[in-house]
């Protein structure tokens, strides 16, 4: 097991070499105005439990400084860690290393979304994913799990997730339970918005938004380097943010809500209404859209631009570094159909320096989101008790 985080520095040394590394110590000093010897000594049991390792030295501290240092660097190996996306009809899994990288991939259809069911679906997943490798069942210990809606990360319980109908679950115990393995569960979207921060778009950012486009139009923020939870665990929902005027009306109770124009359900009888073809399944709107048809092309460009005009609200109130934009595996096949409506909204709304803001758009398979569930097991772990 890995040695014990003791202190802020231990916890500082290894967080930094896990994202940015390699790394040198002195490097490691400078940046986080740690003493060397405090570095050497935090460094220390990571090397010494096979979690760090020195490369050859490969530079020189300064002029004149002495020998060249030996940057740390993670051994990616040492551990691995399952992560889980819970849909409504669906469970994405993944196995990953210690810098989150995906190594194995599977899928598996729900039939009901019972919790018990589902549970015992994932963990059948879990096992076929670790029985994959025998290093990958002897050093996995543990699987973070990413589900919509309201949920209680510090007690692992799902208050509320609107797609599976579920109210106050305690999926981190029953999924302990049938897996053996210690477990995380936190809302997709802060999942994901955890494996951007530490590897991915928001990389080096103090400050970003994640806007996320799909079934629901979903957001997770960043602010002064820490995920936003929240007083009540409900931040950044700007898929209720109103920009539609009084029409249509938002499963939420509200009116005009950008989830309620540019969720993937709303695009859909948006383009039945418009073509007269009730049947018409989303990838046959999006096909639609993709060859001309100016009815299907309207019903996502008008998407876009609500989904632009909250981005905008977005940078507006947070002024974050950038904000970037993803979605599911349909938006893979739509995000042309987006982009430059969400680039105008933004543009058009963004106030002042607020339209400086970068802005990413990067769709992301449903295993990324897995990554994420995987990508918060690894940040519980390597983190002080009470820290983000």
């Amino acid at each position: 097991m890995l040695a014990p985080l003791t202190t802020p520095a231990s916890a500082t040394v290894f967080t930094m070499v896990l994202t940015q590394g390699p790394v040198s110590r002195v490097e490691i000093a400078r940046r986080t105005g740690l003493s060397s010897a405090a570095v050497t000594k935090a460094a220390r049991p990571f090397i010494e439990a096979g979690y760090l390792e020195e490369l050859q030295a490969t530079e020189r501290p300064g002029p004149g400084a002495g020998r060249p240092a030996s940057p740390l660097a993670i051994r990616p190996d040492r551990q691995f860690f399952a992560g889980v996306k819970i849909t409504d009809d669906e469970l994405i899994g993944v196995v990953t290393d210690l810098r989150a990288q995906v190594m194995e991939s599977a899928r598996r259809p729900l039939r009901t979304a019972s919790a018990e069911e589902v549970v015992a679906e994932i963990a059948a997943l879990v096992s076929e994913l670790l029985d994959v490798r025998p290093a990958y069942r002897e050093r996995c210990h543990r699987l973070g799990l990413a589900v919509s809606g309201d949920v209680d990360k510090a007690h692992g319980v799902v208050r509320y997730s609107p797609f599976l109908t579920w109210r106050q679950v305690p999926l981190a115990r029953l999924a302990a339970e049938a897996t053996g393995l210690t477990v995380t569960v936190e809302n997709d979207v802060k999942s994901l918005t955890v494996a951007e921060q530490w590897f991915g778009e928001g990389l080096g950012a103090s400050s970003f938004a994640l806007v996320t486009v799909g079934a629901g139009i979903g957001c997770g923020l960043v602010v002064n380097d820490r995920v936003v939870a929240g007083s009540h665990g409900v931040v950044g929902e700007i898929g209720h943010v109103p920009v539609g005027g009084d029409e249509p009306a938002c499963h939420c109770g509200g009116r005009g809500c950008v989830e309620a124009i540019a969720g993937t359900a709303p695009i859909l009888a948006a383009v039945r209404s418009a073509t007269g073809d009730a049947a018409l399944t989303v990838d046959g709107a999006i096909e639609l859209a993709h060859a001309g048809d100016p009815a299907a092309r309207e019903g996502f460009a008008r998407a876009g631009h609500a989904i632009g005009l909250a981005v905008a609200a977005m940078a507006n109130l947070v002024g974050p570094e950038r904000i970037i934009v993803t979605g599911d595996v349909q938006g893979l096949a739509a995000y042309d159909l987006f982009e430059e409506q969400i680039r105008r909204g933004f543009t058009g709304q963004a106030f002042g320096a607020a339209a400086e803001c970068r802005l990413v758009l990067r769709p992301r398979p449903f295993e990324q989101w897995a990554r994420g569930a995987a990508a918060v097991a690894i940040q519980s772990l390597f983190t002080l008790q009470g820290q983000p």
